[in-house]
């Protein structure tokens, strides 16, 4: 019987679809209107390009952006680019239509709800704040706080261990084939992957290990199954 029930946090919850391009875009356009001497394309492509190089969750790609252009740290555009992200970012935040619903169904059954997420814990905290969903989880549980990132099955077993649950009565819910879903079920939990459509890549994997889960295309879903 399932007790404990684990979500990731980007595109599971929430719809980070083109948010992340739009608000780097605003923070670049800002800081060329302050001084960044580059076009938008190439500002973002340099942009990209640290990304790549740093990892998404490097909380300091603006300074090592101004210090390629100027051969130093800019505090003041990179001031202005940070607090023009944040803004258009938490902007456009928006639950699925059924995230909150979802949620209250299983606390309401009585189910134990967690998180575990690849990223740094005080911005997955932002996120689930700034969401009004902070209040219905037992645990969070981040990649940072783990030392490492899904699918990695120590992730998974550090959260099961801080809820007090068994892989066999947990399960993992979440966006990503490889991370939430094999790394759970790697991990002896059960899983329900989120996705608009199986790839066929997916569908092999599936057939060829014979894993048992549950596809879904709308959180919604999980009532029903739940």
């Amino acid at each position: 019987m399932i007790k404990a029930v684990f979500f990731d946090i980007d595109d599971t919850l929430y719809d980070t679809s083109g948010f992340a391009k739009l608000a780097r875009k605003a923070a670049l356009n800002a800081m060329i209107d302050a001084g960044l001497p580059l076009s938008t394309d190439e500002a973002y492509d340099l942009l990209r390009e640290i990304i790549k190089e740093k990892g998404s969750n490097y909380d300091k790609h603006l300074n090592v952006l101004t210090k390629r252009v100027f051969g130093e740290e800019k505090p003041l555009l990179i001031a202005i680019g940070m607090i023009t992200y944040h803004n258009v970012k938490f902007a456009l935040l928006r639950l699925f239509p059924e995230t909150m619903s979802t949620l209250i169904h299983l606390k309401a059954q009585g189910y134990h709800l967690g998180v575990i997420s690849n990223g740094i814990t005080i911005k997955q905290y932002e996120k689930l704040v700034r969401l009004g969903l902070h209040h219905f989880f037992h645990s969070v549980i981040t990649s940072q706080e783990a030392g490492v990132e899904k699918p990695d099955i120590a992730i998974f077993e550090l959260a099961m261990k801080t809820m007090g649950c068994k892989a066999e009565n947990s399960v993992m819910i979440g966006n990503s084939f490889n991370d939430d879903v094999l790394g759970a079920i790697d991990a002896g939990m059960s899983a329900v992957f989120l996705t608009i459509e199986l790839k066929d890549s997916e569908r092999a994997i599936i057939e060829k290990k014979g894993l048992k889960l549950d596809i879904i295309s709308d959180i919604g879903q999980i009532k029903d199954i739940m």
